[in-house]
């Protein structure tokens, strides 16, 4: 089991900055990629950016140069940094934890980019 705890959402006037987190624990030896997805009233769940286990890492075209996936794994620990945040950018975000058997999902946290 993995369990994944995000933070870091808020409210943040266009053109700012949110840096979000999530940390994992339980079984955190057993993940290779981790993600971030996002979800905005009345649309479908999207990738955001992806961080294998390998270090490489992909962004979805409409955060590319904007956002950056890291992984600290002295922390067990993936962040989203987001900068030049747009007011489409407003969304659930949602850190994603792939096992071999399994994947997991964090709760959430709140993005809102005001005008």
């Amino acid at each position: 089991q993995v369990q994944l705890v995000e933070s870091g959402g808020g409210l943040v006037q266009a053109g700012g900055s949110l840096r979000l987190s999530c940390a994992a624990s339980g079984s955190i030896f057993s993940i290779s990629d981790m993600r971030w997805y996002r979800q905005a009233p009345g649309k479908e769940r999207e990738l955001v950016a992806r961080s294998s286990s390998g270090g490489s890492t992909n962004y979805a075209d409409s955060v590319k140069d904007r956002f950056t996936i890291s992984r600290d794994n002295t922390k067990n620990t993936v962040y989203l940094q987001m900068n030049s945040l747009k007011p489409e950018d407003t969304a659930v975000y949602y850190c994603y934890a792939e096992t071999p058997r399994l994947a997991y999902w964090g709760q959430g946290t709140q993005v809102t980019v005001s005008s």
